[in-house]
């Protein structure tokens, strides 16, 4: 048998050189022949990479595509806020641009005022007596009655005649067919709307949706319902051209105002709610007179015939909300003596500034 050859007889032997190196050599001698790496193979992360980014890059990047739904509801709402201050600067130069307009936007606005004023003084206070509250709200009704009777339907039947109604039944007949017109569409809104008294209680549609409602918000309705005949009267009081009539409606009207911004304040206080969001929603629930008297004055300036239709209409809306809101709600806690007492005083005072003023 062939013994084999020693190594040194058989083949030189070459030097070990560390394989590294010798990969290193090669990489450095001939880079463009590397085969490239396998999809999936350890080491191969910037496969995923985009073309043209760095790792810090594409970090970036990765981190602004997450953060776009999130600023979405921010770049929304100030669209939404960028689009209503147009609107708003719109709405200012076209109301300068309308005497009529501007003249029942203050008066509103003063109405406003007056309910932030008597709320107000429920901050420092702890309550007021059942028979107080009674005797302030009837009050308030015996002012929106007169101001309805001598500031509403007698001028509205004047402006019918002034319009050309002749005829002993004409003028009334067209201010009471507006009367009725106003009622109705109160009672229409209340009945659509959802909203709650704070003795009555809950009124209104009766949907999931409205009883998902908190009441807060259901309050609100029921107060922008009450004020929002009070601003029509007297936005269609200055479009009647009379400006001192229209005055001490105003005025009279922002008297009645004072009892019940605190009124509505105490009894959101009593319903449970804290001492300052019930005084910030009772200085908040006159806002909507002011919008009632810009959209009433529009309304009617625009058409003269209008004008008698718009103090009936205003009328009715009123005495809608005086004999179902108001009186019933000063009758409901056994006060009914305080709360007439006080519905004859607000009428009188009312009488006397609008035969003075007038």
């Amino acid at each position: 048998m062939q013994q084999p050859l020693p190594p040194s007889a058989a083949e030189p032997v070459l030097p070990q050189v560390a394989a590294p190196a010798i990969g290193a050599a090669c990489d450095s001698v001939h880079p463009a022949t590397q085969a490239p790496p396998l999809a999936g193979a350890a080491g191969s992360q910037n496969t995923a990479r985009p073309l043209g980014l760095g790792g810090g890059q594409s970090f970036l990047a990765d981190t602004a595509l997450r953060s776009l739904p999130r600023l979405q509801r921010p770049i929304g709402l100030g669209i939404v806020l960028l689009g209503g201050a147009v609107l708003l600067w719109q709405l200012a130069q076209w109301i300068q641009s309308q005497p009529v307009v501007e003249q029942a936007l203050v008066g509103g606005s003063i109405a406003a005022l007056a309910t932030a004023l008597g709320a107000l003084p429920v901050l420092f206070s702890h309550s007021l007596s059942a028979k107080l509250q009674d005797s302030l709200m009837g009050f308030g009704a015996g002012v929106m009655l007169a101001a309805c009777a001598f500031s509403l339907i007698l001028p509205g039947i004047e402006a019918a005649r002034a319009v050309g109604m002749d005829g002993r039944w004409a003028p009334a007949g067209a201010v009471g067919a507006a009367l009725l017109l106003g009622g109705a569409a109160l009672m229409w809104m209340e009945r659509l709307v959802p909203h709650e008294h704070f003795i009555k209680g809950r009124e209104g549609v009766d949907s999931d949706r409205a009883r998902a409602l908190r009441r807060t918000w259901l309050f609100v309705f029921a107060i922008a319902l009450h004020n929002l005949p009070e601003g029509l009267a007297i936005g269609v009081g200055y479009a009647a051209n009379e400006g001192v009539r229209a005055n001490a409606l105003a005025t009279g009207i922002a008297i009645q105002d004072v009892p019940e911004g605190m009124v509505v304040a105490v009894a959101l206080l009593a319903a449970g709610y804290s001492r300052k969001l019930s005084v910030g929603i009772g200085m908040a629930s006159g806002l909507v007179e002011p919008i009632g008297a810009v959209l009433g004055a529009a309304v009617v300036s625009y058409a003269t015939w209008m004008l008698p239709w718009g103090l009936g209409f205003a009328a009715g809306a009123m005495l809608f909300v005086i004999s179902h809101e108001i009186i019933p709600e000063s009758h409901r806690q056994g006060h009914e003596r305080y709360a007439t007492g006080g519905l004859m005083l607000g009428f009188v005072l009312m009488m006397v500034l609008d035969t003075a003023l007038g």
